[in-house]
């Protein structure tokens, strides 16, 4: 993935304040080590470290996690799987690993920087170079060859031939890619067994290719234009691009076959896997959870109708009450087991006045992240702010506390506009914006820009200064035309900015995925804004998430096939059980579609 990592993590130990910021020398190393335990020296190639056999038990799983965006999900598997977890603090917890896991997270560089100073790296090379037990995710494997194209060339570990380079977008192919694609299995990976023709979840925009300096590593390939590396394995050393925490159960069974080598899948409590039909990149389905506090105080899924969330029970005013339609951590669960692809919270009246005090739905995503193996979004309230002590807390402080408390991606709404309308009046980036910031830190992948926008009907498109558009269903007045105004604080708000306009401002400023809703076809299951969804899915390079209107399962192949559209999301169709996820999956299969099933 992309990104530097930010400066501190609750739950790594490479920044806790008991360890020193101080790098570590191979010389200091082996100093510390012989100082205290009886060990002998194993020289490899050009480096000479000690190597420690374990002292960690059966059941540990040492993991390096050097603070960057969520590993939370990492966490969350190996507990579920039966383990108990070490945090990698010096080089020797490195070399007395029993089994390591490297869930890289960020930037290419920033890790290795991180790898360097902290000493990490020459013992990381040692390790892997004795044949220990390892497991690389993401970036974990992009670390083990010898460069990356990202903000350089920059040196990796050097242990495998190759450059990672850059997702071509010129032969129509969205970067990052972000979703569900399919496997291909080169050789025995042991990690890998009975997973041939399955959907892992991939996210990330730099790859490594296949070549005949580094065929005897690659287990696996995946095609996203071009077969790229999904996986590597010699020997007990394995590393895959793909998130085997966010791939749902067939992720859990390849964690599963790393940390229990050579035992039966139901030992360990794992259903065996049914045969996949998996051939390509699935277009995804998501399930979207609208979470507020009613007024009893409890926090609740909701559902707007043109996005208001009351209805009225009665003749007074008072009688109008928020919809509850379920327990946020029940609902996401329930979702999760029906087949979601994606879980998305709309925290949409919390942060109003202090974000980091919104413990409920800080909650709400670790409790769900400990058992709904799926990418899990967040947004409300995303921004900079003042508490009522006069203390600043910037938007990438807001976003770390999200991605520390279990979320994947986070989502921009109307911070994201008032930063474009600066963007594409001054043509200056400034990089201090919150989306700027958190793309930055936590790589672009991790951004989603939330665009809310309403119908402007127009006789004439040259009559408004934004983009238009010919629509399919003509206006009340027969207008042909229509523009799509953005708006801001939950649609309450119009803005001098079409939607066009600020899917292409927000894709330069470092959005990696754009959620496109509609408030006119919001609630109404009629279908999608196939006209908007097309207008934005055709403009920009990176994914578009259709939103708004979906009623029945015709309305998800319609947008499929008549858009560019990556995925598609619900919300009220699937709370009121009107329409099954694995219906709406059944019939995207039946019509052509590929899909994760």
């Amino acid at each position: 993935m992309e990104a530097a990592p930010p400066l501190a993590s609750s739950q790594s130990g490479f920044f806790s304040p008991s360890y020193s910021s101080a790098s570590f020398s191979p010389s200091s190393i082996r100093f510390i080590l012989q100082r205290y335990f009886h060990i002998t020296s194993l020289k490899f190639k050009s480096r000479t470290l000690p190597i420690r056999c374990s002292a960690a038990g059966d059941n540990v799983v040492t993991l390096l996690d050097y603070g960057a965006g969520n590993v939370r999900s990492v966490r969350n598997a190996i507990r579920f799987l039966g383990f108990d977890i070490k945090d990698v603090q010096t080089p020797e917890d490195i070399l007395n690993a029993n089994r390591l896991i490297f869930p890289g997270v960020g930037a290419f560089a920033a890790a290795m920087d991180v790898l360097n100073k902290k000493g990490m790296a020459e013992a990381l090379c040692s390790y892997i170079e004795n044949d220990r037990q390892f497991l690389g995710i993401c970036l974990g494997l992009q670390l083990l060859f010898e460069s990356s194209e990202e903000n350089g060339p920059v040196r990796g570990l050097g242990l495998i031939p190759g450059v990672v380079g850059r997702f071509d977008s010129s032969n129509g192919f969205r970067v990052p890619h972000i979703g569900w694609n399919a496997l291909h299995t080169v050789k025995d990976s042991e990690i890998l067994d009975d997973i041939g023709n399955r959907h892992v979840y991939f996210v990330h925009s730099y790859r490594a290719m296949p070549s005949n300096d580094n065929k005897e590593w690659v287990s696996s390939t995946c095609n996203y234009g071009d077969n790229f590396i999904a996986s590597v394995r010699r020997g007990n050393v394995h590393a895959v691009q793909f998130h085997p925490e966010k791939s749902g159960d067939v992720g859990l069974s390849i964690l599963r076959r790393f940390l229990y080598p050579k035992s039966s899948t139901t030992k360990v409590g794992l259903v065996p896997l049914t045969e996949g039909r998996a051939s390509k990149l699935a277009k995804r389905v998501i399930a979207c959870l609208d979470v507020r506090t009613n007024d009893k105080g409890d926090l609740v899924v909701t559902k707007g109708d043109q996005y208001d969330v009351r209805e009225n029970t009665g003749e007074n005013e008072r009688d109008y009450y928020v919809r509850n339609l379920g327990k946020p951590v029940e609902l996401a669960g329930q979702y999760y087991r029906d087949g979601a692809d994606e879980v998305s919270f709309l925290n949409i009246t919390g942060f109003r006045d202090f974000p980091l005090g919104d413990l409920p739905m800080l909650e709400v995503l670790r409790y769900t992240s400990e058992n709904v193996f799926v990418p899990l979004t967040v947004g409300g309230g995303i921004r900079d702010f003042t508490d009522a002590n006069g203390r600043y807390y910037s938007s990438l402080e807001v976003a770390s506390e999200y991605f520390r408390s279990g979320a994947d991606k986070i989502s921009i709404g109307s911070d994201a506009v008032y930063t474009a309308e600066e963007y594409i009046r001054t043509g200056v980036k400034t990089g201090k914006t919150s989306l700027e910031q958190i793309s930055r830190v936590y790589g672009n992948q991790a951004v989603v820009v939330s665009i809310d926008p309403r119908r402007v009907y127009i006789n004439d498109p040259n009559d408004v200064e934004f983009k238009a558009v010919r629509v399919t269903n003509p206006g009340p007045n027969g207008e042909e035309y229509a523009w799509y105004q953005c708006t801001v604080n939950g649609g309450r708000e119009g803005r001098p900015i079409g939607a066009y306009e600020l899917a292409k401002a927000v894709e330069e400023l470092g959005a990696g995925e754009i959620l496109l809703n509609c408030i006119d076809c919001d609630g109404q299951g009629k279908g999608f804004d196939i006209d908007l969804i097309k207008l934005i899915s055709d403009a920009v390079s990176i994914p578009v998430i259709a939103s708004s209107g979906a009623g029945a399962v015709e309305h998800f192949s319609e947008v499929f096939k008549k858009t560019n559209a990556s995925a598609a999301l619900a919300a009220g169709m699937f709370h009121r059980k009107e329409v099954p996820i694995q219906s709406v999956k059944e019939h995207l299969l039946e019509t052509g579609i590929e899909v994760r099933m």
